[in-house]
């Protein structure tokens, strides 16, 4: 199989790649960038491990091949620090309200929630809980993640 050439902004970096046509950008990322905070779980799209933001986008990178992020901005859990180099807003209200326990699927929540708080700042726990149904934990029973989320969206559970 042919190498495809590649150009993508990752994390701000302009990096590029000779790629096999059926690498995922998940395998991209990991393999070739070492860029390991974006987790690999089911790799069927279904836990959310592997969301990144393509051009803003929360995208389930096991789903989508490399070469298809060729020409865009790609910010992996790695590419979202706060102003100052330290926390976002939203790793420090997942941090404040213990929205974590392994950690192993917080780089997917962290992502999915930076966009959806984003896009959605004044959400309700309707909303909130159908953004996150795409990311599963099997530690925290999603109290603390929900909390974390509410903070954020300066809601309650009666909203």
């Amino acid at each position: 199989m042919t190498d495809v050439e590649l150009a993508v902004t990752i994390n701000g970096e302009l990096r590029h790649a000779s790629v096999e046509p059926r690498l995922t950008l998940a395998d991209f990322l990991r393999g070739h960038c070492a860029l390991t905070g974006t987790h690999l779980g089911c790799e069927h799209g279904v836990c959310g491990a592997c969301t990144v933001l393509v051009d803003g986008a929360a995208v389930r990178s096991c789903l989508m091949f490399a070469v298809q992020a060729d020409g865009t901005e790609v910010t992996t859990i790695e590419g979202l620090v706060g102003p100052d180099g330290g926390l976002t807003e939203v790793q420090e209200a997942f941090r404040q309200c213990h929205g974590l326990q392994c950690g192993f699927c917080t780089p997917g929540f962290i992502v999915s929630v930076t966009a959806f708080v984003r896009d959605h700042p004044h959400s309700g726990d309707k909303e909130i809980r159908e953004a996150l149904s795409g990311n599963l934990c099997r530690c925290t029973g999603y109290q603390g993640i929900l909390k974390a989320v509410r903070t954020l969206c300066g809601t309650d559970a009666t909203t």
